[in-house]
């Protein structure tokens, strides 16, 4: 293998990385911005001349090491790439959490032929190169001027293009998203960062009491990627809702999600006002104070729930084998067990679900839910075959009207607590409008599929009278609860309670 000066080596991958890597961040800036022309010629330079010189500067003082740090940014590139033009998604903060939170189990249904011959073809060749390539470093004087003369190129193009500081403000966190390879690099650090700041201990609410001693049972059910636009119940043209839809004393409740993934999401469920500090979410609150509080899950991502009964999906089919049909409907077993047999006035069990998370949302409901056919088996096939995309979700929400069913079904038969069911969703979900596919976005650009969110409120008679405000956002749920507890607190807000 002939040997390559560093400055040819560096040049031909910043090239590779603008072409096979950057078209979605330009695409983005031809898009949104007025001087198209211009202002792509000059990100598209302007990534040419950082990338060279930050290619230059690791390989020249970490060698053979700074190489294999290249060969992995290009690898990484590839997937994140793919998923971009895939599912239409952005590498911002919370897509990179996302990345770090997913369980094996969904993460596999992301691993498709098509991706892993991209990732061998597009990835791992180059990285053989790379890796490999005899490469002549030059001295610590060739590496002065290289970094002079990029660092030079770069701020004459920053300075020609201060009129455009406004319109890179609004759009930051889109281009932050795109640009690689420091999308993920910086996003991944932001996020460590931030993750560090909440994982201090946290801060606890005010005491609270208790207003009188009935006997009360709440169950809490966080819906998974369930959106507005194809529930029946909110006008849908297709019959979603069969079972809850026949009710008369169900309640349908406008909501907007204050995220659009699921670990802001789900904080924004369990926390009582929108904050970044830590205070003690809705089901360690009610545990510290008395409630008895089940937590059961088939999904991930919550905030830290500190009590003793949090049980996976696992954990309730092997203590109930006898119950359930699998899938989410484990969640439901020997549910009216736990009520009957609490010994606390009190008594919440939240519900977190998995029921219509993607990308093959076929997988997540038993076959005879199955009622709009053909289904496709990943988000991937939608550009092909989009009804039978839509056809899948849709199964889910049918199968989530079963789940909600059932539960208010077996809250009839308590026969000595008032009951309730209060179901919400973490976010909606994107199938295909405007090229965009599950959810992610940023809240501020966000189309309303990904946050406009189905809920749902169920009481047995005379427990209490519902306002039906014309929306709600995910924070009245930690107040409503409190209400249907009867807790008494400072912290409780009665302008976000659902009821009077």
């Amino acid at each position: 293998m002939r040997e390559i000066k560093l400055t040819k080596f560096c040049a031909i991958l910043s090239v590779v990385n603008l072409v096979c890597f950057n078209i979605p961040f330009l695409r983005y800036a031809w898009d949104n911005a007025d001087n198209s022309w211009y202002l792509c010629a000059c990100l598209a330079v302007l990534l040419l001349v950082l990338n060279f010189w930050a290619c230059y500067l690791v390989c020249f003082l970490l060698r053979r090491f700074g190489r294999v740090l290249a060969a992995l940014c290009h690898f990484i590139s590839t997937g994140c790439v793919y998923y971009i033009f895939a599912y239409n998604v952005m590498m911002d903060e919370s897509m990179i959490g996302n990345f770090f939170n997913t369980r094996y189990e969904e993460a596999s249904q992301f691993i498709t032929f098509p991706f892993i011959a991209c990732l061998l073809i597009v990835g791992v060749l180059p990285m053989v190169w790379i890796i490999g390539a005899k490469v002549r470093y030059g001295s610590w004087k060739r590496l002065g001027i290289t970094t002079a003369a990029s660092l030079g190129a770069a701020l004459l193009i920053i300075l020609g293009n201060l009129n455009q500081t406004l319109w890179i403000g609004n759009h930051d966190t889109e281009l932050g998203g795109l640009v690689m390879p420091w999308s993920y690099v910086v996003n991944t650090c932001r996020l460590f960062g931030h993750q560090h700041e909440r994982n201090r201990e946290e801060t606890p609410l005010p005491d609270a009491s208790f207003s009188n001693n009935e006997r009360r049972a709440v169950v809490l059910v966080i819906g998974e990627s369930a959106r507005k636009a194809n529930c029946s119940l909110y006008g849908y043209e297709r019959d979603t809702n069969p079972l809850l839809g026949a009710m008369d004393d169900l309640h349908v409740i406008n909501a907007v999600s204050n995220a659009t993934y699921t670990t802001a999401g789900v904080k924004s469920i369990l926390e009582y006002k929108d904050t970044d500090e830590l205070f003690e979410i809705l089901p360690n609150y009610a545990y510290r104070n008395g409630v008895m509080v089940q937590w059961r899950t088939s999904n991930w991502g919550e905030p830290p729930v500190h009590v003793p009964e949090y049980l996976t999906e696992e954990d309730l089919a092997a203590r109930y084998p006898d119950e359930g049909d699998g899938y989410d409907g484990v969640l439901l077993n020997g549910l009216r067990q736990t009520i009957e047999e609490a010994e606390q006035d009190k008594v919440l069990i939240i519900l977190h679900t998995s029921t219509s998370h993607g990308p093959a949302y076929c997988n997540r409901y038993p076959k005879r839910f199955e009622v709009y056919t053909p289904v496709c088996d990943n988000v991937e096939q939608a550009s092909k075959a989009p009804q039978e995309l839509i056809n899948a979700y849709d199964n889910t929400i049918i199968y989530t009207d079963y789940l909600l069913n059932s539960i208010i079904d077996t809250l009839k038969t308590v026969s000595d607590r008032s009951c309730a069911m209060f179901y919400i969703s973490d976010h909606g979900e994107s199938l295909g409008e405007n090229n965009l596919y599950m959810h992610g976005v940023p809240v501020k650009v966000a189309p309303a599929e990904q946050y406009e969110i189905p809920c749902y409120v169920w009481l047995t008679p005379g427990y209490r009278e519902v306002k039906n405000p014309e929306l709600i956002d995910q924070h009245w749920v930690f107040h409503s609860i409190m209400d249907l507890l009867d807790m008494e607190s400072p912290v409780y807000d009665p302008e976000k309670d659902l009821f009077r």
